[in-house]
């Protein structure tokens, strides 16, 4: 589904979007998931400033990172050596993110003034905004939240993007490494194909009750994720869905067991 009206010249609210990342190898692979990440970044508005939900950064408590400077955190292990010469030099945004704490204080919101970007902040910006000249922080995942509380934060923040911030998930709908084949080009599982399937058509049917009680589905959900941190950056942009249509710009599985589906709002 095309994404072509997201992307106006006049459009003033910024878009919400969902972006797999799968494996690191894909900061250095050519692939028609990098080819779609690239195609997608040529479309967009440059905002104001990225907030980035990640899969990798799982806390106990709600935290926000106020840091000037983003380091990039290289926090995955055994990969090629080129990997990790990677840098992304981007910019916090400081003054947003204290804002967003007092905004989240019922949720006991804190400031990490240390905190850079994981591979999952920085490999989908590498994608979205190459130059890294946009400002970005993370808001971490809150391990002691239920998916309807993530959910509600989403709520909470999506008026941002009427502000000019946009606001990205980076996880996969599907992320077993557990059932993984090491051949990327691997056909996927069935119970993976099916889950995710149940996941889109709720996605675009704005079902926000199967999204958020998304074990309920069965067998094929607790395969499909067996932890729940690469699933939950997808509630905060579901949110969007409330009021707008979403679309996606990409779709398909690596190694049978990881999506790489993205999507976003289609203003």
């Amino acid at each position: 589904m095309a994404l072509e009206s997201l992307y106006a010249s006049e459009q003033s609210k910024m878009p919400s979007l969902f972006c797999a990342h799968g494996s690191p190898m894909n900061m250095l692979n050519d692939n028609e998931y990098t080819k779609a990440m690239i195609a997608l970044s040529k479309k967009l508005l440059k905002p104001k400033a990225v907030l980035m939900i990640s899969a990798h950064w799982v806390t106990n408590g709600l935290f926000v990172s106020t840091a000037t400077k983003q380091n990039t955190i290289h926090d995955f292990y055994g990969f090629p050596k080129p990997l990790y010469e990677i840098r992304y030099h981007a910019n916090g945004e400081p003054t947003l993110a204290n804002k967003i704490i007092r905004m989240l204080s019922d949720f006991g919101a804190k400031a990490d003034d240390k905190r850079g970007l994981d591979h999952g902040g920085w490999g989908v910006m590498k994608f979205l905004f190459p130059n890294a000249d946009v400002p970005v922080f993370q808001m971490s995942l809150d391990k002691n939240l239920t998916p309807a509380k993530h959910f509600e934060l989403g709520v909470r923040l999506s008026n941002l993007r009427d502000e000019g911030t946009m606001i990205v998930g980076s996880g996969d709908i599907v992320h077993n490494l557990w059932e993984i084949d090491s051949n990327p080009n691997a056909t996927a599982k069935p119970w993976a194909i099916l889950f995710e399937s149940k996941i889109k058509a709720a996605l675009l049917a704005r079902d926000y009750e199967t999204l958020i009680d998304y074990l309920d589905i069965g067998e094929a959900a607790k395969l499909s994720c067996p932890t729940s941190e690469h699933y939950l950056p997808l509630l905060y942009i579901a949110v969007a869905a409330q009021n707008e249509q979403l679309g996606f710009f990409y779709e398909g599985f690596e190694h049978g067991t990881i999506s790489l589906s993205g999507f976003g709002t289609n203003l």
